[in-house]
């Protein structure tokens, strides 16, 4: 989750400043990794990245992954840790994307790149390369998650079978994404919405 002021999750475990995430399953499942306290950035919490990987079970080992607002980069390195074959992370805050490439150094984690970059900027002006997995948990209250879901549609950022997680602060269906994205499945923790979406692009006969 991206590292932006907004009203969402509680800290968790933090002291001195700094927080711990842990990773929940998968090759470094219960490893518990530390996280800079950087205003707003929160990981997603346990259960619902536990929900959110139940979804996801099926359709995360081999592939590939971007989380354009990784923020503590629990959904990044949680995707990893359960055989995702790539993954790309992007934040805007230089300390949150220095933490996450010692996570990876510690890790020995090869297939994980991170780089600091403003997401919306990132989609619009670099090559695309298509993904199968894509975290979309951004700033609330600034509108974006609509700009930066039609940023991956039309810069064809998304394999044409892509499943794509969003968190937001109104219900999946207010929120008016791209017209071949299906809802799979959706949740309410607190305040919170979150939604797996599939694309599904249809070919002709």
């Amino acid at each position: 989750m991206a590292s932006s002021s907004r009203p969402k999750k509680p800290v968790h475990n933090v002291h001195n400043g700094v927080g711990q995430l842990r990773i929940i399953g998968g090759e470094w499942g219960s490893r518990k990794l530390s996280f800079p306290d950087v205003v707003g950035l929160r990981p997603t919490p346990d259960r619902v990245r536990e929900t959110l990987f139940n979804w996801l079970a099926p359709y995360i080992a081999g592939a590939k992954v971007l989380d354009p607002f990784t923020g503590s980069g629990a959904l990044f390195l949680e995707a990893l840790s359960r055989g995702a074959a790539q993954a790309q992370a992007l934040d805007a805050s230089n300390v949150a994307v220095s933490s996450l490439k010692e996570h990876l150094g510690t890790l020995r984690c090869t297939n994980g790149q991170v780089q600091t970059a403003d997401a919306l900027r990132y989609l619009e002006t670099q090559a695309a390369s298509q993904y199968d997995v894509v975290f979309l948990d951004p700033p609330f209250n600034q509108n974006l998650l609509p700009t930066v879901c039609a940023l991956l549609e039309e810069r064809q950022w998304l394999a044409p079978d892509a499943w794509i997680y969003t968190e937001s602060e109104t219900a999946p269906s207010t929120l008016g994404l791209p017209g071949a994205w299906r809802l799979h499945r959706e949740q309410k923790s607190g305040r919170v919405y979150y939604a797996l979406w599939h694309r599904v692009v249809e070919t002709a006969a």
